[in-house]
Order: C-alpha cells, then sequence, then structure tokens
C-alpha cells in the first residue's frame, strides 16, 4: 500500500494547462486510452484498469471532498488477461464503466492527468505520491498546492467525487 495526496478538478481547457506544466520540464510518459471497470465491494473503490500504457487492479478508499485529500491505495500490476475482468465481475458485479483518454507527465514522485472522459468532459488529477513511506503527508499537501497553482487551477474547479460516483449520478438523474 502506498499514499497519495491528490486532486482532481474540472478543467475547461487541458491543453492550457498542459501547457502551463510543460513549461517545467515533465516526463512525459504517454496517451492512454483507459478503460476503469468498477466492481461492486462494501467499502472503498475496486477497479480493473485496461489501457495501453497502465494495466492495473486497483484497490483504493478516500473520502469524497472537494480539494486536495489522501488517498490510501494498493496497487496490482498485471498482464491483460480478459479471465480477471471476468471473474471479478461475476464475483463482485460491475458497478460502472469509465471510459477515458488520459495523457500522462511525471515530475519527480507526481504525477498528473489530462483527461478527457466520455460523458463527463475534461479535468486535471495531480497525484502527489509516497511509494514507501519516506516523503511525508506534508510535503505531498505543498506538491499538490504548487501544482494546483502552475496549472491554474482555483478553488471552485475541484470536485470530491470519483469518475465513477459522477457517471453514476448523471445515470441516475436521467432514470
Amino acid at each position: 500500500m502506498h499514499v497519495n495526496f491528490e486532486f482532481k478538478a474540472r478543467h475547461q481547457d487541458i491543453g492550457d494547462a498542459e501547457q502551463r506544466l510543460k513549461e517545467h520540464a515533465p516526463l512525459f510518459v504517454g496517451e492512454d486510452h483507459q478503460v476503469d471497470t468498477y466492481f461492486n465491494v462494501p467499502n472503498g473503490r475496486l477497479k480493473l484498469r485496461e489501457g495501453n500504457i497502465e494495466q492495473s487492479l486497483i484497490f483504493y478508499q478516500r473520502t469524497n471532498v472537494a480539494g486536495a485529500k489522501q488517498s490510501d491505495v494498493t496497487l496490482y500490476q498485471h498482464k491483460s488477461d480478459p479471465a480477471l475482468k471476468q471473474v471479478l465481475a461475476q464475483s463482485l458485479g460491475v458497478k460502472t464503466v469509465v471510459d477515458k483518454r488520459r495523457r500522462i507527465y511525471f515530475i519527480d514522485n507526481v504525477k498528473f492527468h489530462f483527461d478527457t472522459v466520455e460523458g463527463l468532459g475534461t479535468f486535471v488529477e495531480v497525484e502527489a505520491i509516497d511509494k514507501n513511506g519516506t516523503i511525508g503527508l506534508e510535503k505531498l499537501k505543498e506538491q499538490c498546492s504548487h501544482y494546483q497553482d502552475i496549472l491554474g487551477v482555483k478553488q471552485d474547479d475541484f470536485i470530491a467525487e470519483s469518475y465513477s460516483d459522477l457517471l453514476l449520478a448523471k445515470k441516475s438523474s436521467l432514470a
């Protein structure tokens, strides 16, 4: 398990935000088409990420508050295998599916996502990651605040929910 301090924000011009980040010489990992399948679990969130760059089974717990927040993450990286998704779907049931295009960057321990999410719009995510407990929560908070300013994210841009929650809320309002 590792600790993230992270934020997600709506952004009308992710191209501008991405350009602002590029001025700080980030490492560009690539653009990924990711399909995240969320499963029914009694606590936290469990999702299977299927992408060209990232293939992971991810369990995480965090509170739904707007702004930067702590997230406790357990990540299992695997080779693509449709049987894993089938086992999870049959045993737990599928909660929802998030389909997105994601441009991924890193600066040191901080990961940046510029997302276009089907049915929701465009977003910026910043994850300050402490994989082994050597960075500390205060430093992670400082990093989020620093990059919030650089990317031009305002307080009212923050969203509290995950993409899965936003999609479920949208579906229930249409029903």
